[in-house]
């Protein structure tokens, strides 16, 4: 007996889609990602991205954006250090700026994963 069924070649993608989807998506996932950190690194990945798709750039804008409103807030936070009662607050204020970037940011990262839009609830649109 032979049998005539013989099992389909595999495929030469990975099941996600590897090529087309996730490489166009990383540029503006890493900008989202490192809000927490400031402007300088969302400001990096949207300069390399922004020509790869007009998502790549909207994204990147939005998480450059929203760096940009982390790094106002960590300055304010060092200024408040040098006042002399109230200056230990800085510490508090610094921490809390950092956690909220953290969910936000990975909140973006998540959606610009799934090649989502995502907006940040508070942000100041300088880079339009």
């Amino acid at each position: 007996m032979t049998d005539s069924t013989t099992p389909p070649p595999p495929p030469s993608q990975p099941a996600g889609g590897a090529s087309g989807g996730s490489n166009a998506n990383l540029m503006p996932a890493l900008a989202h990602l490192t809000t927490p950190l400031g402007f300088l690194l969302p400001l990096i990945f949207w300069l390399v991205g922004k020509d790869q798709s007009s998502f790549a750039d909207s994204e990147g804008k939005a998480a450059l954006n929203f760096g940009i409103v982390v790094t106002i807030g960590y300055v304010i936070s060092a200024v408040i250090g040098f006042i002399p009662i109230i200056g230990l607050l800085s510490l508090l204020i610094n921490l809390a700026i950092f956690v909220v970037a953290l969910i936000f940011g990975l909140q973006g990262f998540q959606a610009a994963q799934k090649g989502q839009s995502y907006r940040y609830p508070f942000t100041l649109d300088l880079v339009k």
